[in-house]
């Protein structure tokens, strides 16, 4: 768990630089300017796959900025906006004379037509799903991108005009220009998302642009990570003390064996138990941290004290702030009682941060490229008067970087392979008001869930699998009685790093014997339905 908050970039809080830590491991990197896309994470987490480093931008980004970072080539990401709005985003149109290769990516592409002396305009046909790619010229970006391949679109314009010494590469049925080049100066666009699980042949392209047009060499490993950031925190930290905010979960459970390896006993973990966590899970969690891996763990019951914060609210994003700000106070408490810190330690992740959008916010109108889908608990700010500073070595990497880290440093598979669990807990999965009442529904219903998919040898077939409680009732019959009781929703999702995620296809069976048991052995409990909308147009959790 990381601390909850508000407004960083207001705060005087000195965070430990990541620059030191990319300008060693990103040689070899490549830079994703943002345009407001929710799929310019992906796009990063893509080039990493090939063990290249890749970091996004703002779009807002310089291009004498650029020159400093000295990336091997730019990827311009997609966007909700078209390139002929008011108020479209524009990137700094220096970057085209920089010499470094750039793709661009859907809007980014059409960014790329329009200040280069092209059009762009409204496409007569709109495409969006599934389309085929018919390759006019299968060298450099295209090669090995077989003729026909599935690409995934999503586009309302069109290029109408290229600029000067571009040439089409590709075409779809719907879109003359799909795909197009100007070889000479390495300026590439695609008019599809190559960075989707759904584009065949997407990884290819990516594959193509990072190494044989960046010319870069795979220098961005786990073992590589792990020793720049202990060989970093160990200089930075020194012989001073750093406080760890432990859930348990495997972003904070790496962080704390990362940094136990680094520092030793000038790390203390505090596990603050709010109440919302999972059957048994706060039992466990100082089994292994302080008895089996002898890393000791300051145990914080503060249960009845969230209770009584949430108490007749029923807005998720209130039950979230008041969360957040009794976590801090307790935390504040606490660590007054066990220091002084000098630092924090957050497990603060690369998608925690997209999906809170705390970095792309225009300086004219102060509103944000990338919609705000819900506040993260560990992206923001903290308190003015918390003088900690920040040490935050996973906020670069993605859910499943952090697994293979986790599994590199001998943190127990349990952990690794733990399903995301949100920071406000089952708080947030009871719908509306939060009571003990309800607490106790529904994590009997959840454990119910995570047993009866670990018997069946499935639980990691699933990203996520729980149980929510809503807060109506239902007219049922048990004991040939009539019952007025709760539905709890069963919500099983697929994914890859939970930016997208669709629902699973659970054997019928298994959904039969789950709804049994909970509706037999919960008390409170008399239906169960099974959550079938994937993310979008949903989100994972309900709340």
């Amino acid at each position: 768990m990381s601390i909850p908050a508000q407004q960083l970039s207001q705060n005087p809080i000195e965070t430990l630089p990541t620059e030191s830590l990319t300008a060693n491991l990103n040689r070899q990197m490549i830079a994703v300017l943002d345009f407001g896309s929710q799929y310019s994470e992906l796009i990063a987490r893509r080039i990493r796959e090939t063990q290249v480093y890749s970091e996004v931008l703002s779009y807002r980004t310089t291009a004498e900025h650029l020159r400093k970072l000295s990336p091997k080539g730019i990827i311009l990401s997609g966007g909700p906006s078209s390139v002929y709005d008011k108020n479209a985003p524009q990137c700094d149109p220096e970057i085209w004379q920089l010499g470094i290769p750039i793709l661009g990516v859907c809007y980014g592409m059409q960014l790329m037509v329009q200040q280069l002396g092209g059009t762009v305009e409204r496409a007569q046909r709109a495409e969006y799903g599934k389309a085929s790619l018919l390759i006019d010229d299968p060298t450099d970006l295209l090669t090995n991108v077989e003729h026909g391949s599935t690409m995934w679109m999503s586009h309302g314009d069109a290029c109408a005009q290229l600029p000067k010494d571009f040439e089409i590469l590709a075409h779809t049925e719907n879109t003359r220009c799909a795909a197009i080049a100007n070889n000479n100066k390495k300026l590439y666009g695609v008019q599809f998302h190559p960075e989707v699980v759904h584009s065949i042949g997407g990884q290819a392209l990516i594959c193509n642009f990072v190494y044989h047009i960046c010319h870069c060499e795979p220098t961005w490993t786990t073992e590589a990570f792990v020793e720049e950031v202990i060989r970093e925190v160990r200089a930075k930290v020194g012989e001073k003390r750093v406080l760890l905010a432990l859930s348990g979960g495997v972003d904070s459970s790496t962080l704390a064996f990362l940094l136990h390896r680094a520092i030793g006993n000038k790390l203390t973990c505090m596990f603050i138990d709010q109440g919302f966590m999972r059957k048994g899970e706060p039992e466990r969690l100082v089994e292994i941290f302080d008895h089996q891996f002898h890393i000791p763990v300051e145990y914080v019951n503060a249960r009845e004290r969230f209770i009584n914060k949430i108490e007749n609210i029923t807005d998720p994003e209130e039950k979230r702030r008041r969360i957040g700000h009794e976590f801090i106070q307790v935390f504040e408490e606490e660590s007054n009682r066990l220091g002084p810190f000098d630092y924090l330690a957050q497990g603060t992740l690369y998608p925690d941060v997209i999906e809170s959008a705390d970095t792309n916010v225009d300086p004219q109108t102060g509103e944000r490229v990338a919609v705000k889908i819900k506040s993260h608990h560990n992206v923001g700010g903290l308190p003015k008067n918390l003088r900690f500073k920040l040490v935050e070595p996973l906020r670069k990497l993605f859910k499943d970087e952090v697994r293979k880290v986790a599994r590199s440093i001998g943190l127990p598979e349990e952990i690794v392979r733990r399903h995301p669990f949100p920071g406000p807990g089952l708080a947030i999965r009871i719908i509306g008001e939060v009571t003990s009442e309800r607490l106790n529904i529904l994590r009997d219903a959840d454990f119910v869930v995570r047993d009866e998919i670990t018997k069946q040898g499935m639980y990691h077939d699933f990203w996520q699998a729980f149980a929510v409680l809503l807060p109506i009732r239902s007219v049922g019959v048990m004991g040939d009685r009539r019952t007025y009781a709760h539905p709890v929703v069963l919500r099983c999702i697929s994914s890859e790093d939970g930016m997208t995620a669709d629902w699973s296809r659970v054997p019928y069976d298994l959904l039969e014997t789950i709804s049994n048991r909970i509706v037999n052995e919960v008390k409170g409990v008399n239906r169960v339905v099974y959550d079938i909308t994937s993310k979008p147009p949903g989100t994972i959790e309900w709340e």
